[in-house]
């Protein structure tokens, strides 16, 4: 059985919902939270968009070092903005993975800051751990925009908003 194919399918199905979860996202609530704990809207919907980018690091490099400050999140200010960061992250992962070969899935990778190390996994773990997280966050999005009273568009199926009663 060959991964590569299955991830691309994957990724293809999870980019179209996460893009028509971002794609409801209004102008004007960027600085909305719900509760001085969360991410505002703005920092969850810039985490989302760039989490399918997770892939091409995961198979372009060996690890992110937070200490060495390569990481900086994109910082979005509409909906607009937000869908041109989805969009780019997404054509990023799946050329990379179409350019990836199977034997390109087995090594580790790790997430540290400086000494700290917050996860060694495979390459292929990564990717798998990376969809996780998508779906995870944009479930969060979807709490955040229901108690702002916007419609939520179906995920694995219709929404309570797309059914008819």
């Amino acid at each position: 059985m060959q991964i590569i194919p299955l991830l691309l399918k994957e990724l293809d199905s999870e980019a179209a919902i996460t893009r028509k979860m971002l794609s409801r996202i209004p102008d004007d609530k960027y600085d909305w939270k719900p509760h001085e704990k969360s991410m505002s809207i703005r920092q969850l919907a810039a985490h989302i968009a760039e989490i399918p980018g997770w892939i091409t690091l995961a198979l372009n490099t060996n690890e992110l070092d937070f200490a060495k400050g390569d990481y900086k999140p994109a910082n979005v200010n509409n909906t607009q903005e937000l869908l041109g960061v989805l969009d780019q992250s997404v054509a990023s992962a799946k050329s990379a993975l179409e350019n990836a070969k199977e034997e390109d899935l087995l090594p580790d990778w790790t997430m540290r800051n400086g000494d700290q190390v917050y996860m060694v996994l495979s390459k292929y773990e990564v990717i798998r751990h990376a969809f996780a997280q998508l779906i995870h966050h944009r479930a969060q999005m979807g709490v955040f925009l229901r108690l702002l009273n916007v419609p939520i568009p179906g995920t694995y199926g219709p929404s309570a908003d797309e059914m008819a009663f």
